[in-house]
């Protein structure tokens, strides 16, 4: 159902329902279900009269129509078409069903609000609606609940019919004064002025949120610089995340990390390994969210921001619908005072700022339904990072039941940044192959509403798209290029406008995109203002470059727009083969034509990626000699990229002085060595040539970053690029598991065919994590050819082997002595596991459709099984012909009811995530044998409905929860009898540990 269609429909109801009150007077029974076209016909004499009313109506419908239509435009973006069609015909049907007579409308004062009080009351709530459906359908019976209580009281009977109500009341005119006060807004510390706004202020402010961060801003259409975005919730792919801290995840042992939804190479439905960010963020309530330039943290912030107005999460992040999302910008606040509650919504809801109800936004923080999003802590100056982390402390000390997520870099923010705050750190990583062809799709995709102004025919981008799937697929230093969405993206772009070329290095990407972005797009389409402009590209990038390093320089991302325009009318006047030109209208000139330049806010300049201004500012600090700065300034993270990108832009005397500078710092402050050796390191990604006694000194630094032996070693040694392979060790023989574990990681962020001969060097490592950090390498690299050369020299036996995208599964089916297998990505086929005989452990995560398990007679040994996803699962009972299987982990999806499971002989091991008090726990009584159970809480409450369930588990020594309420039970309930250990994850517990029955040593908290 379009939104066209679903706003006429509502649209006539409203219009018949008014009609029914005008011509039926006090509402007769037997008129509730006539048309307005019969209604006319019925109470309305003469044909004539009739059809006038009848047209009145119409009217009315079509002015209903106009409001509904632009609000269902987005609101339906959400949903499914039998999602939409639901939430129509349960309004629909509430109208039907509900009193809507005289005597009602009136008793309600004609007062929208509490006549949609009385209606619910009264009219029972829809069913079979999702959390999302059922959200709109409050909104949208609101909605029509308004416009029918407006249209009626603008009839021209219903003054009469007031007037005469009203001298009924006269004689309990004392009474009903009462009721009036009693219905004044309640105040309260919250709350000063009431709150009777609360609703309708939040739908409008969701509104803007949605539509106003709705966008990708990076490259922008010739013709029209308003419409020039595509939709962000089109672009948007999911990427992965690792903790950097041991984050505390609510999936024990078995249960499941990931929410699959990427893409292999040539088939949808991959998945990347590790944890997609979605699944990491429902882990905490508090999470520091850090990644390299470009991975795309601001990005995942727009869609948060704009999936929680829309109420559209989905998988993981499903309980987050109806929160209210904050986006603060700390780009915004450098040299200013960070913002109080009531001015978090200056940026992305500055036209509403003016309307906010007294304490909305506090209201919002103190009832924990708000999302507080914060970008770019690395985008502020050392000494202002230290304010935004007392700032946020402050807050959530005050407000401490808001979820919030902040980003940084990671040189500008430690994994423990924020632990005194109890964040949880989670790390961006680089797009593995699968993520970057589900990018490429994406992309590919959303570029599609730009319709017209595409430098290709639209039936042709299709073929674009698999010319460079295959270009990305068969040279692998491309996958390298591409690692991180920003790159990605302009890739994607250069290959579209240039004729399928594309770059062979960084530099050259981002040089050509600039050359794009800035002249040759507008020139190619002889956009008039580029014609007649009296600027070269040269004079344009002198300008933007000059630009660039100011805002460097002064450790800024934004400048005053003012401001702006007197440097560059400065340096247009040391330009002297131009004709004196207007500072102002050159600077406007440049940001509304380039792509580059945006005013993020009224009177506001920046570039549109922070990337695009360290790339420029190296250049400018090559032309203008600068390498002396750098130097100096090589320790602070937020000049890295800069003098990365500096020694690819300067001369053979410039990198001498850069490269040797800060290498000579590195030996003589202890203190950062390392953070320099690393930058000095990076540069080699750059660097055209080099002599050879620097060449020596570079050696040097990167032996002494070598070995990776830390978590965090990997991403920022992998940055270094393909020349670190060389460097590597040959083979694990010298290096500890530790480090063996790490230099396996580094090598597969970095990709490539060097990368993989490294890898085949480690396959005869037998050691534990090597083993499995060779596995996890599978996602980085061709599935076929990992397999063959890596995979297949493994002993395989006792690690569990995870297939992350459905390209793997056929090369998996062939490999020796895989006992143990894990499934990430949707899957619905257990027929094709049959070859692997020796299977003994199988976990499932993504289960779709409605698989048969009928294949799994052919694995009679299996004594390890998850079933986890959105699949109804058919031929349960072939569970209980596996004789050998002891630990069973089943999501309530999959098997709705307990009783169709037939308990195998010996299962010890229960799990059974997403219980709620509605949930029949009565069948575990059948579970005679089960010593371990594990119950994961769709509903922190839902403990106490279970007690007699699981007492009569006879043998259960082991329960462990996760995310429960368990204070009352603890406290007036006892525990199951033999039970001897309880695991409490995230759960809810009373202070006083002695309640719980059990000695301290088997009370075990995660």
């Amino acid at each position: 159902m379009s939104a066209e269609a679903a706003a006429l429909r509502l649209g006539t109801t409203v219009a018949n329902t008014a009609a029914q009150i005008w011509l039926g007077g006090r509402r007769r029974e037997q008129e509730r279900h006539l048309t307005m076209e019969e209604l006319a016909r019925v109470r309305v004499p003469g044909v004539k009269f009739s059809r006038s009313v009848k047209r009145q109506f119409e009217q009315i419908a079509d002015a209903v129509f106009d409001r509904l239509e632009p609000f269902l435009e987005h609101e339906f973006r959400a949903l499914e078409e039998s999602g939409r069609e639901a939430v129509v015909d349960a309004v629909c049907d509430t109208f039907a069903a509900a009193d809507l007579s005289d005597e009602t409308l009136l008793a309600a004062n004609a007062q929208p609000a509490e006549l949609i009080r009385r209606i619910t009351r009264a009219v029972r709530a829809p069913v079979g609606l999702s959390e999302a459906e059922t959200s709109l359908y409050e909104r949208l019976f609101t909605e029509c609940v308004e416009y029918y209580v407006r249209i009626v009281r603008s009839l021209p009977v219903f003054e009469e019919r007031a007037a005469a109500e009203l001298l009924v009341r006269t004689a309990t005119l004392g009474g009903e004064v009462a009721r009036i006060v009693e219905r004044l807004p309640d105040r309260s510390l919250f709350a000063p002025d009431g709150t009777d706004q609360d609703t309708a202020f939040r739908r409008r402010y969701l509104e803007l949120v949605s539509e106003s961060l709705d966008e990708v801003e990076l490259f922008r259409r010739a013709s029209d610089r308003a419409a020039a975005q595509v939709r962000l919730s089109v672009a948007y792919v999911s990427l992965r995340a690792t903790g950097d801290d041991g984050l505390r995840r609510r999936t024990p042992r078995s249960l499941p990390r990931l929410r699959a939804d990427m893409s292999d190479w040539e088939e949808a439905g991959g998945e990347s390994s590790g944890m997609r960010v979605e699944a990491a963020l429902r882990g905490s309530s508090r999470v520091l969210l850090r990644g390299e330039a470009g991975s795309g943290k601001t990005t995942l912030l727009r869609w948060l921001a704009v999936t929680a107005a829309r109420g559209a999460f989905t998988g993981e992040l499903t309980d987050w619908n109806g929160l209210t999302p904050v986006f603060v910008k700390l780009r915004e606040y450098s040299g200013r005072t960070l913002p109080t509650p009531e001015a978090m919504l200056d940026g992305a809801a500055a036209p509403l700022t003016g309307i906010v109800p007294r304490g909305w936004v506090e209201r919002q923080l103190d009832s924990g339904r708000a999302l507080l999003l914060i970008d770019g802590v690395d985008e502020l100056l050392d000494r202002e990072r230290r304010a935004v982390r007392d700032w946020l402390g402050r807050l959530l000390s005050t407000y401490g039941a808001v979820r919030v997520v902040v980003t940084s870099r990671p040189a500008a923010a430690g994994a423990d940044w924020l632990r005194r705050e109890n964040f949880a750190a989670l790390h961006l990583e680089r797009m593995t192959p699968p993520d970057l062809a589900a990018f490429v799709r994406q992309w590919h995709q959303a570029v599609r509403e730009l319709g017209d102004e595409l430098p290709c025919a639209l039936d042709e981008l299709p073929q674009y798209e698999q010319s460079l799937l295959t270009s990305l697929k068969d040279r692998a230093h491309l996958q390298s290029l591409a690692g991180t969405p920003l790159l990605a993206a302009m890739l994607c772009a250069m290959h579209l406008n240039r004729g399928r070329q594309l770059p062979r290095d960084r530099m050259e990407l981002y040089r050509s995109a600039l050359h794009t972005l800035v002249h040759d797009r507008d020139a190619d389409r002889n956009v008039p203002s580029a014609v007649d402009s009296a600027l070269s590209l040269g004079d344009k990038l002198v300008l933007l470059r000059d630009l660039a390093w100011r805002l460097s320089d002064n450790n800024r991302s934004e400048i005053a727009l003012e401001q702006a325009s007197v440097h560059v009318g400065a340096k247009l006047r040391g330009m002297r083969h131009l004709d004196a030109l207007d500072g102002e209208q050159v600077l406007r000139q440049l940001r509304d034509r380039s792509g580059l330049l945006r005013s993020p806010a009224q009177g506001r300049l920046d570039f549109v990626h922070r990337t695009f201004q360290e790339y420029l500012a190296a250049q400018e600090a090559a032309e203008e000699d600068r390498m002396g700065n750098l130097v100096g300034r090589a320790h602070l993270d937020q000049w890295r990229e800069t003098i990365v990108m500096a020694a690819g832009h300067a001369n053979a005397r410039q990198r001498e002085e850069l490269i040797g500078g800060i290498l000579d710092r590195a030996e003589k402050e202890p203190r950062h060595g390392r953070v320099m050796r690393l930058v000095a390191a990076s540069c080699q990604e750059t660097l055209p040539s080099v002599s050879e006694g620097l060449a020596g000194r570079l050696e040097a630094a990167v032996a002494q970053l070598l070995p990776a032996r830390r978590r965090t070693d990997p991403p920022a040694l992998a940055a270094v690029g393909p020349s670190l392979l060389r460097n590597l060790p040959p083979s694990c023989a010298e290096l500890t598991e530790k480090s063996a574990v790490q230099t396996v990681r580094t090598a597969a962020l970095i990709g490539g065919e060097e990368a993989l001969k490294v890898l085949e060097a480690f396959r005869g490592d037998t050691r534990e994590g090597v083993i499995d950090a060779l596995i996890d390498a599978w996602a980085y690299f061709d599935a076929v050819t990992y397999a063959e050369r890596v995979l297949a020299e493994l002993p395989l036996a006792g690690h569990a082997l995870t297939l992350t995208h459905s390209g793997q599964l056929d090369p998996a089916t062939r490999l020796p002595n895989v006992r143990e297998l894990s499934i990430r990505y949707p899957f619905s086929d257990f027929a094709a596991l049959e070859g692997m005989t020796t299977l003994r452990s199988l976990h499932t995560y993504s289960l779709r459709g409605s698989p048969g398990l009928a294949a799994l007679r052919a694995h009679p040994r299996l004594f390890n099984l998850t079933l986890w996803g959105d699949a109804s699962v058919r031929e349960v009972e072939v569970l209980g012909e596996l004789r050998e299987l002891d630990s069973l982990t089943v999501s309530a999806n999959c098997v709705s009811d307990l009783r169709e499971i037939t308990p195998a002989a010996d299962l010890v091991f229960l799990g059974l995530p997403e219980i709620t008090p509605d949930v029949d726990l009565t069948p575990l009584a059948e579970f005679h044998k089960v010593v371990y159970l594990q119950l994961l809480a769709g509903d922190v409450t839902c403990l106490p409905a279970h007690v007699d369930a699981l007492h009569a588990l006879e043998k259960l020594q082991t329960l462990d929860l996760h995310a429960i309420d368990v204070t009352a039970w603890l406290r007036e309930t006892p525990l199951p009898p033999r039970l001897s250990r309880l695991v409490l994850r995230e759960c809810v517990v009373p202070e006083a540990t002695e309640t719980f029955g059990l000695p301290s040593a088997a009370i075990v908290f995660e």
